[in-house]
């Protein structure tokens, strides 16, 4: 049986990002369960100033910093790579020396976009990287350098097709189009993992209660789909008929970065870590679409 470091108890959390839709949701969580946390949006702390980054986790002393902040924009990286290097690689270099300093654990979210894609198989995490895209390479040079820094405490988090409703997303585009439109036309050729912005920070916080170690993990939810088999299940689950969603091919897409294929992660790491995967991608969207309803009210 694994054993784990349970001696070191987290009192203290740092969260990059906190106002993106992923830092949202765990900042809530942490809160929810009474948990110290500093919540950090860009206004807050601009992760490509590493004085600023220094300030930051020296004056807030986290046992564990997560990195939510991120350049996302995929098609935008295409022509402004530089500036997205300076936030997904640089940025995240910086934060992982901050914590390095003070003796800090960091998670650093990151893709599947560093993988080629062109997979048949579910890819493990010790696949070789080998991105297409601006973004993938951006964001594998973040993952590399807080393995550089911290190898004795750096954690990956590779996630993919994520949603939640405090946000720009998937679910989100299509629960607003089913009010608009007759119809919805959505590409049937991509393979992937939807993921729930609040399963992830579930597990998140799952694991560095359980001491896991450090390394990389898929953050994925479980079982696969296409965007055309998402978009009928988000229709079904908010009530309207799934055949109003049509199917086309990637190819009738013009965008300015490549799209993976196949962008479906396994989840060894989980196990040998003495932890389950993250739940079934159908489970966790059944269980988040109330979300998006209660977020719309409040808007």
């Amino acid at each position: 049986m694994i054993q784990h470091d349970k001696s070191r108890v987290v009192t203290r959390w740092m969260v990059t990002g906190a106002s993106g839709m992923l830092g949202c949701d765990l900042v809530s969580m942490l809160r929810g369960q009474d948990a110290a946390v500093t919540a950090l949006t860009r206004r807050d702390l601009d992760i490509t100033d590493p004085a600023a980054v220094t300030a930051a986790v020296r004056g807030g002393r986290p046992d564990v910093v997560v990195n939510c902040a991120a350049w996302t924009g995929v098609d935008l990286a295409e022509a402004r790579e530089d500036e997205a290097l300076a936030v997904n690689g640089a940025g995240a270099a910086h934060v992982a020396a901050a914590c390095a300093r003070v003796g800090a654990r960091m998670i650093q979210l990151s893709t599947d976009y560093v993988f080629a894609g062109t997979a048949t198989r579910p890819y493990p995490e010790d696949a070789a990287p080998a991105p297409v895209g601006a973004y993938g390479r951006t964001k594998l040079a973040g993952e590399q350098a807080v393995l550089k820094h911290l190898p004795d405490s750096g954690y990956i988090l590779r996630t993919a097709w994520l949603y939640g409703p405090h946000g720009g997303n998937f679910v989100n585009t299509m629960i607003r189009l089913e009010r608009q439109q007759p119809t919805v036309t959505v590409v049937d050729d991509q393979h992937g993992q939807p993921t729930s912005t609040v399963t992830v920070a579930e597990r998140i916080i799952a694991m560095v209660a359980a001491g896991a170690p450090a390394g990389i993990y898929h953050a994925t939810c479980s079982g696969q789909t296409t965007w055309f088999g998402l978009a009928r299940e988000v229709f079904a689950l908010i009530g309207a008929d799934p055949e109003r969603v049509s199917a086309m091919p990637s190819t009738e897409l013009d965008r300015p970065a490549p799209r993976p294929g196949y962008s479906v992660l396994s989840h060894g790491a989980w196990a040998r870590a003495g932890l389950e995967p993250l739940e079934d991608w159908g489970t966790a969207l059944r269980r988040a679409i109330p979300a998006f309803a209660a977020a719309a009210q409040g808007a």
